[in-house]
């Protein structure tokens, strides 16, 4: 009989790591993510971001591919990002 692990994956870094923050809609919106996140992985371009637009405009989700370089990094860029009223979450 096989017994599954019930722990969370182990992710290797440093790899390709998708963030996505939903926020307030505003222009200056993905510039503002882009160079929060500059400060953690300094290729991080809007070449790399998606945008989505909520069915009314009020909120964008922006996910952004970044190069993840382990857990303090994430924990660190997760909580500044937070700290930041326009952002309703980050995932």
């Amino acid at each position: 009989m096989n017994e599954e692990s019930t722990s969370a994956p182990v992710i290797e870094f440093p790899c390709s790591y998708p963030i996505k923050v939903v926020a307030n809609s505003h222009p200056e919106l993905v510039a503002r993510v882009v160079t929060i996140l500059q400060g953690y992985d300094a290729t991080v371009s809007s070449d790399k971001v998606k945008e989505r637009p909520s069915r009314k405009g009020n909120y964008t989700a922006v996910t952004v591919q970044f190069i993840a370089t382990g857990e303090p990094q994430l924990k660190a860029m997760f909580a500044e990002l937070k700290t930041h009223s326009w952002v309703h979450m980050v995932l």
